[in-house]
């Protein structure tokens, strides 16, 4: 049995299926990839980012060369349109020279260019130096999800929507989950739940290392009159400091261009907005001692984040310092997602992949971008580990 039907939950079903054994997917729902697949970026990253050696560097990389190639070969609208990542300063050339060397030593198809050949590829871009990511590309992935569904389907899996997971327990030797519907009997447990991932591995009598906290990632898109001003995805070199990428531009498949995210604490592990509020959610947040660890050690930026959350001329500005020409009056708010970050105790962010093991059970409590990129990688390995054991 697999619990969450977001493109990392569908991926383990598709591969286990594949590999002979009977498949019950269950989605609390009423679609597939409802929310951090539906509301990502759509962005299949290259793998630049990552430390050489990391799961998350090996998975991108082989993620990103499998999801594009099974979107190519399902129909599925795919761009593999490169990206640059800029340096706008002098003092970033140090930063945007490291994501050159873990590119070379993760095997990420990468070159370090001037102005000129930068403004080649985006000619309203400001940058001293950047780094082309030949590999990058744009992915309908909810579109993925769909044909992963029909796959299953055609292989007999047993699909529920709309069946959260409301009780678990062992079973002789395998696992019982009670959900609206009943109860379902497995032999194998794997937990993909996302934002509630760490609800379910509770559920399931473990006592996860982890607690997830909520961060909402919100957009803002360019008029239409203000699109020509980026041809593809523009990067800034991100601050080693910080745990997030930093705001960026990407245009879409279809020609529109989204510009974020930032990234603010959601009062709701399903908070797209800022009156989405959830009791439970918050008093489970404010009774985590990581949270306050990781306020603390972070107080300046997440008051910048809250300020540029509320700001649009804020927001622009920080778009301004890659490209210029944008101007406040340019961009319009465009929806948001929300990211689920694992966060230990002591305030620290888990960074890489994370999963819990038990007897007949897996379960994935960090799956942070690229998780979609590697979702086929993640995947393989998750099945290889459950049907081994």
């Amino acid at each position: 049995m697999v619990i969450g039907g977001g493109i990392v939950g569908l991926a383990v079903a598709r591969e286990v299926a594949a590999r002979g054994s009977r498949v019950t997917l269950c989605e609390k729902e009423d679609r597939w990839g409802a929310h951090q697949t539906g509301h990502n970026s759509q962005v299949a990253h290259a793998g630049v980012y990552y430390t050489p050696g990391s799961a998350k560097a090996r998975l991108a990389v082989e993620g990103n060369r499998s999801i594009v190639a099974y979107a190519q070969s399902q129909g599925v609208a795919v761009d593999v349109c490169g990206k640059l990542i800029v340096a706008t300063t002098a003092a970033e050339l140090p930063g945007l020279e490291e994501l050159a060397a873990r590119a070379a030593a993760n095997g990420v198809p990468a070159r370090l260019i001037g102005p000129h050949e930068a403004a080649e590829l985006e000619p309203h871009v400001a940058c001293v130096k950047a780094l082309h990511i030949e590999s990058t590309a744009i992915i309908d992935f909810p579109g993925v999800c769909e044909r992963m569904v029909e796959e299953l389907t055609t292989a007999g899996a047993d699909l529920r929507l709309e069946s959260p997971a409301l009780g678990i327990r062992k079973h002789g030797s395998g696992i019982e989950v009670a959900t609206p519907d009943g109860v379902v009997r497995a032999d194998r447990l794997v937990n993909c739940a996302g934002l509630h991932a760490d609800r379910i591995a509770r559920l399931a009598g473990l006592r996860p290392p982890v607690q997830i906290v909520p961060f909402r990632g919100e957009y803002y898109q360019l008029r239409p009159e203000a699109e020509h001003l980026v041809r593809g995805l523009v990067y800034p070199v991100p601050d080693p400091t910080l745990p997030f990428l930093g705001v960026h531009l990407t245009r879409m498949l279809d020609g529109t261009v989204h510009a974020g995210p930032n990234a603010v604490l959601a009062l709701h592990r399903e908070g797209y907005r800022w009156r989405d509020m959830s009791v439970r959610d918050m008093a489970a947040a404010a009774r985590y001692p990581g949270l306050w660890r990781l306020a603390r050690r972070y107080r300046r930026t997440a008051i910048d984040e809250v300020v540029r959350s509320l700001s649009p001329h804020r927001f622009a500005k920080s778009l301004a310092r890659l490209v210029p020409a944008i101007e406040t009056r340019d961009i319009v708010r465009a929806g948001a997602g929300v990211r689920a970050q694992a966060l230990r105790p002591d305030g620290t962010l888990v960074d890489d992949f994370l999963q819990v093991q038990a007897r007949g059970q897996v379960h994935v409590l960090n799956a942070p971008s690229p998780a979609a990129t590697a979702a086929l990688e993640i995947a393989r390995h998750i099945a290889g580990q459950v049907l081994k054991e």
